[in-house]
């Protein structure tokens, strides 16, 4: 899957697994970062002349695998296939290597990631608050994640699952993982609201986990296009397009995104700030800033299933005050 958002940067693949089967055992020097979407089966793992790893997986698990470690995935299943998602930093590396057998057999270890240790693939203890969760393995990131939402007359929404404390619109959790270049954080906002409009680098894949919604994307000042989504779908904003998240459906909305923003900095060698104002520079586009017709349409969008605007606390142009 070589969505043109990426901008040769990340790619995916989507890979499914007959019943009982194993998959041909592979190694490569380019990241994978992999999210299991349907069954359950193992993975092997190991490092040449050392023990073998292996954990087993179930749908929604999410995991890594070290760059250059030997992998092999089985589906324990008798009768069901096993399918996963995997995001890559492979156009990268072959791109600039041009060398297949430097890429897929090349004998060196990244000592300081994966050197075939034991334990190496079980679940961390998940930290309180908005640190960085290091772990290389996730049994379900749906139950793990921060899950948001908003009762009428709240002026803020309450969390759910594992992390409280966290107390604003847009909820994240951000995981780093075995391998340095591809990164992750899942998003979870509550009914009845959206993200502010923001850019970064190419290479984020958007994966919907649970909730209804649409993103309106748009570069410069070319007109602003629609994608509605779903639970299944996979959206890659382009480099430096702004972009806004919406849930306009009647549930949670929570996502997963992959990729790495931070080795993506614009063609200027400066890096995306999307927590700054653009008026101060940066790259996110604050409520107040926004066009007035992008909170109407949404209050529109919330009317044709019955749900109200959560947005009257937080959002100028709003009417549900």
């Amino acid at each position: 899957m070589n969505l043109e958002g990426t901008g040769g940067f990340n790619d995916a693949y989507v890979y499914e697994l007959a019943p009982k089967e194993s998959s041909a055992p592979i190694k490569h020097i380019y990241d994978e970062t992999v999210f299991i979407l349907k069954g359950q089966g193992s993975t092997t793992v190991w490092i040449e002349g050392k023990p073998k790893q292996q954990f087993e997986w179930r749908e929604r698990s999410f995991f890594a695998i070290p760059p250059n470690a030997a992998h092999q995935y089985h589906n324990l299943s008798g009768s069901e296939p096993a399918r996963f998602l995997a995001i890559t930093g492979a156009p990268r590396v072959i791109n600039s290597f041009r060398n297949r057998e430097f890429v897929f057999d090349n004998s060196f270890v990244f000592k300081e990631l994966f050197d075939g240790e034991s334990g190496y693939f079980q679940e961390t203890e998940q930290p309180a608050g908005r640190k960085t969760w290091h772990t290389n393995f996730i049994g379900d990131v749906l139950a793990r994640g921060p899950i948001a939402v908003m009762n009428e007359g709240e002026d803020k929404p309450k969390l759910m699952q594992m992390s409280t404390g966290f107390t604003s619109v847009n909820q994240a959790a951000s995981f780093s993982m075995c391998n340095s270049t591809v990164t992750a954080h899942s998003s979870s906002w509550p009914i009845g609201t959206y993200k502010p409009g923001h850019r970064h680098g190419p290479g984020i894949h958007v994966v919907i986990l649970k909730g209804q919604g649409y993103t309106l994307m748009w570069e410069g000042d070319d007109p602003i296009q629609r994608f509605d989504w779903g639970p299944g779908s996979v959206i890659v904003p382009p480099d430096g397009w702004f972009h806004q998240h919406f849930n306009s459906g009647n549930e949670p909305v929570f996502f997963l995104a992959i990729g790495s923003e931070n080795d993506a900095p614009r063609p200027s060698g400066v890096g995306y700030h999307i927590f700054r104002s653009t008026k101060d520079g940066g790259d996110r586009i604050f409520y107040e800033d926004e066009e007035p017709r992008v909170h109407a349409e949404f209050e529109e969008a919330m009317a044709k299933v019955g749900v109200k605007c959560m947005m009257g606390k937080v959002h100028p142009f709003c009417t549900q005050k």
